[in-house]
């Protein structure tokens, strides 16, 4: 079975700064594969050009035996590619409800005259919506906060929540841009479990992450990028103790 992403030869620059120099690697369906780095090494930058926010300079993807060929985010998202931020974007003044049944119009197919119209059809797809919203609330843990406003939320929530709204688009991969940022241990430990469940349940997962504790635990494959290069790819235990990976993050913490 082919892998569900190939980037080939990623390259993107910005004036005389080369962002991302000849990046490949290869993702296969239904793991958690880290890419980890430095401030800096390109880690953004790369999930900017997988999800259509950048163009890349050079390079191609090939996503579920097809080669992926955006011009823009929403594109991106109906091919099966969900992201999330290192900030939060959620819409704060609207229900956690709400938010996840935005993430789930990708699929919908009612469109302006439907909405217009108000028809049998578009009625039972709203219908839909809302109860598809409701499940995702509860798979990551938040059903009993379903009317609350995003920005009332505590900072973990408002993270799974970001998540569960990612997961009503039903991606084939979820790129989640630094998760646990800002998290205490106690929430890491409630991603850390809600992660493996969306990898057990077959979807495919590509994490950028500081925390490195989290990374090597929860991993089934790591790539490291420096200074937009990639460096080393692999097991967890081989990246750990890669001399190169060591090197970039000047004997900082890996494990």
């Amino acid at each position: 079975m082919s892998a569900l992403l190939e980037a080939t030869n990623i390259n993107k620059r910005f004036g005389g700064i080369e962002a991302l120099s000849a990046v490949s690697m290869r993702i296969e369906r239904a793991e958690i594969y880290g890419l980890i780095g430095p401030n800096g090494a390109g880690k953004t930058t790369f999930f900017n050009v997988l999800t259509g926010v950048y163009r890349a300079d050079g390079g191609a993807f090939t996503f579920d035996g097809t080669a992926l060929n955006v011009k823009a985010p929403h594109e991106v998202a109906a091919a099966g590619i969900a992201r999330t931020f290192q900030n939060i974007r959620l819409f704060a003044n609207m229900s956690a409800l709400e938010n996840v049944m935005v993430g789930r119009h990708v699929r919908t197919h009612a469109g302006i005259f439907g909405a217009i119209l108000r028809g049998a059809g578009t009625r039972a797809e709203e219908r839909a919506i809302h109860e598809r919203a409701r499940v995702l609330l509860d798979y990551v843990g938040l059903a009993a906060r379903g009317n609350a406003l995003a920005h009332s939320l505590p900072y973990g929530d408002q993270r799974r929540l970001e998540i569960a709204r990612a997961l009503a688009t039903a991606p084939k991969l979820l790129a989640l841009d630094e998760p646990a940022a800002g998290m205490n241990a106690t929430e890491t430990a409630t991603l850390r479990t809600l992660l493996e469940r969306i990898r057990d349940d077959g979807t495919t997962i590509l994490l950028i992450e500081h925390d490195m504790k989290l990374v090597m635990g929860l991993c089934d494959r790591i790539a490291v990028l420096d200074y937009g290069r990639k460096i080393a790819e692999g097991a967890p235990a081989a990246v750990r103790n890669d001399a190169a990976v060591i090197e970039a993050y000047l004997g900082g913490e890996l494990a």
